[in-house]
């Protein structure tokens, strides 16, 4: 009996997940397509205004992973609100904002609380509903970032095309609606009490700054000052009475190993997100407006479709939702390698296979890997997988930004005749072999006889 009225305390979170995912990626991603104007209004490069997106990417990185230890050890519902209540106050310091420095802490506000979300939509998923019906829980989450991500633009377009856009900072203020349903549902589940690591957590996020900043911005310094705090956080695990994070957390092999594999294929979808855009503009040569509507499609597709990859890891196993969503993300690479140049109309359509591959991909690790961990383990071990999945996205962009830049006049794809897209073709190529090989990992490690291994050693 308390199992079925924690699965329907369960159901009701997740819809109100729905909606605060949904208004959270919003948040993130709307500013994107006004860098423009927010550069002319301070008189600020590109890469200066960048950092209103880059910092928030940032932060939200690592307080995703700091919301998870600590929701091992206090109260999910009190994290929350003091999520919500400071996203909210970063919100409103951004719609006064007169100085690009005041724009800039309010994001950083903004991103310290709307870190909260995804480590509460990992745990509800987690803590609500038992192992057989947990895909299905974290395919409505799935939702929830789809259709954030298709409505973000478009919002963002209509709102910037009647005001201001620092009314952009008022849709997030809508997440305090959600407030009072956390408050009334969210069980009083204190977590095992303890001392939280502020030392080890704060060598963690050095790490990760200074990696991010020294791969991104080519900086060297960065890169070995951020191996030496790494060596650092280490020390620090390994020595103190309760760590930051438990090492031998990471001796559990199904979890470090899907946290490998989790973070190559973040790498390698977010490449759907950021080259896209970049190709119907420079092949295509599409206004901003136009990428929008063509990204949409697809976005809608992986919402309606979101709880269905969910249901299927539920009923087939992780496995074999990781094999669908395998076969219709080479597809996506397949198709925009050989058919780069052709109508916009296409690329749409084959984006469609791709985020759709993607949000499925995302379900089965999510699940694949929540059931490797004991309980006492789940909040800090799912925020290091969130976390992986932002550095990765990071990381790619990089990547994948150099390779724009330093084109390419031959091509690996000898079935692309478009001599203006050599440079896009080449890289979706490389990413579809790139994924070929990552299957080879997952089907021997995971794959065969043992497609539900992690289940087990759960």
């Amino acid at each position: 009996m308390e199992t079925e009225v924690t699965q329907q305390t369960g159901e009701k979170l997740l819809r109100i997940l729905v909606f605060t995912l949904t208004l959270s990626v919003m948040g993130a991603t709307m500013f994107n397509i006004v860098l423009p104007q927010i550069s002319e209004a301070f008189n600020l490069t590109i890469a200066q205004v960048s950092w209103v997106i880059s910092a928030y990417g940032l932060i939200y990185a690592i307080g995703t992973v700091t919301y998870g230890k600590l929701a091992d050890t206090y109260k999910l519902k009190n994290l929350l609100t003091f999520g919500l209540l400071l996203f909210a106050l970063g919100s409103l310091i951004g719609v006064a904002s007169q100085e690009f420095w005041m724009m800039l802490v309010g994001r950083c506000i903004q991103a310290v609380g709307a870190a909260a979300i995804p480590a509460t939509a990992m745990l509800i998923s987690v803590r609500y509903f038992p192992p057989e019906r947990r895909g299905s829980a974290i395919g409505m989450a799935a939702v929830g970032l789809a259709l954030g991500g298709a409505l973000g633009p478009v919002i963002s377009a209509l709102i910037v095309s009647v005001a201001h856009w620092r009314w952009l900072f008022c849709v997030p203020l809508l997440l305090l609606i959600t407030l009072p349903f956390y408050r009334k549902y969210l069980r009083d589940e204190q977590g095992h009490p303890g001392k939280f690591d502020w030392s080890g957590g704060g060598l963690l996020a050095t790490t990760i700054t200074l990696l991010l900043l020294g791969i991104t911005n080519e900086t060297w310094w960065f890169v070995i000052s951020g191996l030496l705090a790494l060596v650092l956080f280490i020390i620090r695990i390994r020595s103190a009475a309760q760590p930051f994070v438990q090492p031998k957390l990471f001796k559990n092999r199904s979890y470090t190993l899907g946290l490998m594999i989790a973070f190559l294929i973040n790498g390698v979808g977010f490449s759907l997100y950021f080259l896209s855009p970049l190709l119907l503009a420079h092949v295509h040569h599409l206004s901003p407006d136009w990428i929008g509507f063509a990204m949409v499609p697809a976005a809608i597709a992986s919402a309606i479709l979101g709880r269905q990859g969910g249901k299927l890891a539920d009923l087939k196993g992780n496995a074999y939702l990781f094999f669908i969503a395998s076969g219709l993300l080479l597809t996506c690479f397949v198709l925009l390698s050989t058919f780069t140049g052709s109508s916009p109309l296409f690329i749409a359509t084959f984006l469609i296979f791709g985020n759709v591959g993607q949000s499925f991909m995302l379900i089965a690790m999510s699940n694949s890997i929540s059931r490797t961990l004991p309980k006492e383990q789940v909040g800090v071990g799912m925020g290091l997988f969130s976390m992986l999945n932002f550095i990765a996205g990071s990381m790619a962009t990089g990547l994948y930004s150099k390779a724009v830049d330093l084109g390419s006049e031959f091509h690996l794809n000898p079935a692309n005749i478009y001599p203006n897209s050599f440079i896009y073709s080449n890289i979706f190529f490389i990413l579809a072999i790139l994924h070929v090989g990552i299957l080879m990992v997952y089907y021997f490690q995971f794959g065969r006889a043992k497609t539900k291994s992690i289940q087990a050693e759960s």
